[in-house]
């Protein structure tokens, strides 16, 4: 899945994402840097992302531009 950073908190790794797909405000899972290249994240920051078993973003990392691509909304 792929999103935008909505909010993050380096000091308290807790933090939000709105998912491309539906715009849901999905929230950082703890873990979601750990052994990604990243060792923080900004607002607007376009990501790719797996869930956890709790529905949490987590595995962030930056994708391919295929994967970047911005979803169509049926307006096209």
């Amino acid at each position: 899945m792929q999103g935008v950073i909505k909010s993050y908190d380096p000091g308290t790794r807790t933090g939000s994402l709105l998912r491309d797909t539906d715009l849901a405000e999905l929230e950082l899972a703890a873990d979601a840097l750990v052994g990604s290249i990243f060792r923080m994240v900004r607002q607007g920051q376009r990501v790719v992302f797996d869930l956890d078993g709790e529905g949490r973003a987590t595995a962030l990392r930056l994708g391919s531009e295929v994967d970047m691509a911005t979803p169509s909304y049926g307006n096209q």
